[in-house]
């Protein structure tokens, strides 16, 4: 069967991706009625040279004792209301990955021989949680490396949200925002649902916008930061990507139905995801869908997405072997080499192993810049 006859299938046959939903509204009959799927594909570059596609940043500590997929993972811990998580990764994370899943004898590890962002990566967790739960059980998608700092909330939101979820609504968390951060998008809100308390319509979706723009945005109180947290049933966000995103739909749900089967490994379809298109799942699905809700929270988030931002989420300045003299405003961290600073301000400066970082504060984000100049030098 040719790829265009899958997507047909998709979309017309009972058992595909598109089929018609059943019972929405009724909970499984036992166990959990939450899957977590946590996503941890990313590859963390703005943390350079800490995180790299070796080792990305998910897998480390920057909080404590404990990695961000720890952290993720002991949110959704609570077995009498979360089933055992699901996680999409990378291919060549896969050992790191089980390392962090020690313990989760009952975990679903999904792994993905060629990146095609978080559209397909939900997908595929999607597929997978109907074959095992069937098409009532509700997903918590949240990414691996973010922090939380506030559980109880985070939980809140979660039991706020799955009223609307369990109603066929696609609900995403919304952050409110603490000032007007360029780093993030933004979820504009709108009329609260009438059934429904704590739960709002989404007007749109906004892409990371200027800081005066932003500085708007805050000022009117009904924009919150998109935080890349949903809640949603299996069923009807694959009947949603069916219609807005058929391409995706179709070879996400042939990679896991071709998928190698080890144990907790789940090895998608190489073939299959190569011919998937790479979107995110805000372009593929959020920003078209009309059955959108959110619920915003203040669960003390951050998704650690520069130097920048884990200077704020950090009381010290300094970490490791680090001796300062006269300086003011600067974030300093290595891993082993002693760095000593003197007379100098408003800098970023972190030394890992033979590679070493240094920027003004309030310039993180373009970290990336310098990465593609290095690979650029290097070719």
């Amino acid at each position: 069967m040719n790829f265009e006859s899958r997507i047909y299938q998709s979309l017309h046959e009972p058992d595909a991706i598109g089929a018609t939903i059943a019972s929405v509204n009724t909970p499984p009959s036992s166990g959990a009625s939450i899957a977590p799927v946590i996503l941890s594909g990313g590859a963390g570059s703005r943390l350079w040279p800490y995180s790299t596609e070796e080792t990305p940043k998910q897998f480390l500590s920057f909080t404590g004792a404990k990695s961000l997929f720890q952290l993720a993972l002991e949110r959704v811990n609570d077995r009498r209301r979360f089933a055992s998580p699901m996680v999409v990764g990378n291919l060549r994370h896969a050992e790191l990955c089980e390392r962090e899943l020690a313990g989760e004898d009952e975990a679903q590890l999904i792994l993905e021989p060629c990146a095609r962002n978080t559209a397909a990566a939900i997908a595929m967790a999607a597929a997978a949680a109907r074959e095992s739960h069937g098409d009532e059980i509700l997903l918590l998608v949240m990414p691996s490396d973010h922090v939380i700092e506030d559980i109880d909330a985070f939980h809140d939101a979660v039991l706020t949200g799955e009223a609307a979820a369990r109603a066929g609504r696609l609900v995403t968390f919304g952050i409110r925002p603490t000032g007007p951060d360029t780093g993030y998008g933004y979820i504009q809100t709108g009329l609260a649902l009438d059934e429904i308390e704590g739960v709002s319509e989404v007007v749109r979706f906004v892409e990371k916008p200027h800081l005066a723009a932003a500085e708007r945005m805050v000022a009117g109180g009904d924009h919150l930061w998109n935080a890349g947290i949903f809640l949603f049933s299996a069923a009807v966000f694959l009947e949603e990507l069916a219609i807005h995103a058929p391409l995706i739909a179709a070879a996400a749900q042939a990679a896991v139905a071709n998928a190698e089967r080890h144990g907790k490994r789940i090895v998608a379809d190489a073939v299959s995801l190569r011919e998937c298109p790479s979107e995110s799942v805000d372009y593929a699905v959020m920003e078209h869908s009309a059955r959108l809700a959110v619920v915003p929270m203040s669960p003390g988030w951050s998704d650690l997405g520069s130097w920048d931002a884990l200077a704020e989420l950090l009381e010290a300045r300094t970490h490791g072997p680090i001796t300062t003299l006269e300086c003011d405003d600067c974030y300093i961290r290595s891993d082993g080499v002693q760095v000593a600073a003197l007379g100098v301000r408003d800098l970023i400066i972190v030394a890992s192993g033979q590679r070493l970082l240094i920027l003004p504060r309030g310039r993180s984000q373009e970290v990336k810049k310098l990465l593609s100049a290095m690979e650029s030098m290097a070719a």
